[in-house]
């Protein structure tokens, strides 16, 4: 499969490019990024072409696939075009700044005929894996509730282009801030792990202690606590932050009528069940990526993967719409300071 990257930023840097790379089934046809020092210097490094523009990627007839790495506003103009080019989509969360934009991917999608995978990558982590797999299993009896959290120092560090002026900060880019960095992984992770959509929110969201280079707060949240109902009955806790300044926390906790389930609570262990009866049964399954550890995300390798095989891949445009819908609501939640039901 043939896949041209559109974007250079640093989630193309640090999983797109080097795991395409990785593939045997993959091969890179070239990089297209508004800064054309950078996307040569990757092109030397991975191989393919240079773009110039998005159109010169569509007319490339040997292209089968694209990688969309862009900042949010452009994820659904950039998906559309693709698919309707006759290209397979792997694009990165959130999928895009609105419902109305996530139904026109969606229909691209169906028109096309062609995959759309979004780069949600916590249910691809093997300790995630395991987890449903235990809780499937009745590990812990009947789930009680549940809290996660997704807690770092701030993309401004993460980012290609790092610091105050990040486009993670700026609203006309980004759209959400915190919310749509980390939130659209734990809220994808919550679905896939109780087989459930999410029924209802309330949200507070606050901007603590980000900062424009001229000392402004920014325009977009950079902590969000949400309460949330399943659909199957479930409720739990998520809180979200970029003003994390200790040890990054990608922890879930899941409480049940048999014991305790903790998924990366203690780095030392992947995941520990805290039995009702004082056993306490560890798995070591695999860690966890941080953005001071990458390691592979698996995102790309099921991405080529449900392409060779004609599968539906395990993350789908269906569960980036649904995690974007949470979003929205949680967002409107925080302004309006009350429950809402979610409009998937």
């Amino acid at each position: 499969m043939r896949v041209a990257v559109i974007g250079g930023g640093a989630v193309a840097q640090r999983r797109h490019l080097p795991e395409y790379a990785e593939n045997p089934n993959a091969e890179i046809a070239g990089v297209l990024d508004f800064n054309m020092d950078r996307a040569k210097e990757l092109a030397e490094i991975y191989g393919g072409r240079v773009y110039g523009s998005m159109e010169e990627v569509l007319s490339d007839g040997s292209v089968d696939a694209v990688s969309v790495c862009t900042p949010n506003a452009t994820h659904a103009e950039y998906s559309i075009k693709a698919l309707e080019a006759g290209k397979h989509v792997l694009v990165e969360k959130p999928m895009a700044l609105s419902l109305q934009e996530t139904r026109a991917m969606m229909a691209a999608r169906e028109r096309s005929g062609r995959t759309m995978m979004l780069g949600h990558n916590q249910r691809l982590i093997r300790a995630h894996t395991k987890a449903k797999e235990l809780l499937k299993a009745g590990s812990i009896g009947e789930l009680l509730f549940f809290q996660s959290s997704f807690k770092h120092p701030g993309p401004e560090t993460w980012s290609a282009d790092p610091g105050a002026d990040t486009w993670f900060f700026q609203k006309d880019k980004a759209n959400f801030g915190v919310m749509g960095d980390l939130g659209a992984h734990k809220i994808d992770l919550i679905r896939y792990l109780t087989d459930s959509e999410i029924k209802s929110v309330f949200a507070d969201m606050r901007t603590l202690d980000k900062k424009y280079a001229d000392g402004c707060p920014i325009e977009l949240e950079d902590n969000a606590v949400c309460m949330f109902n399943m659909e199957n009955g479930l409720p739990g806790i998520m809180h979200y932050s970029w003003t994390n300044y200790g040890r990054e926390d990608n922890s879930t906790i899941i409480y049940g009528t048999k014991g305790v389930m903790k998924i990366f609570g203690d780095y030392a262990d992947d995941i520990v069940l805290e039995m009702r009866d004082g056993i306490q049964v560890k798995y070591t399954v695999g860690g966890i990526a941080t953005n001071a550890n990458q390691t592979k995300s698996g995102v790309i390798d099921e991405f080529i993967a449900a392409l060779l095989e004609g599968r539906e891949p395990i993350v789908t445009a269906v569960d980036g719409h649904n995690t974007l819908a949470v979003i929205e609501t949680a967002m409107r939640s925080a302004r309006e300071k009350k429950w809402l039901d979610i409009a998937y």
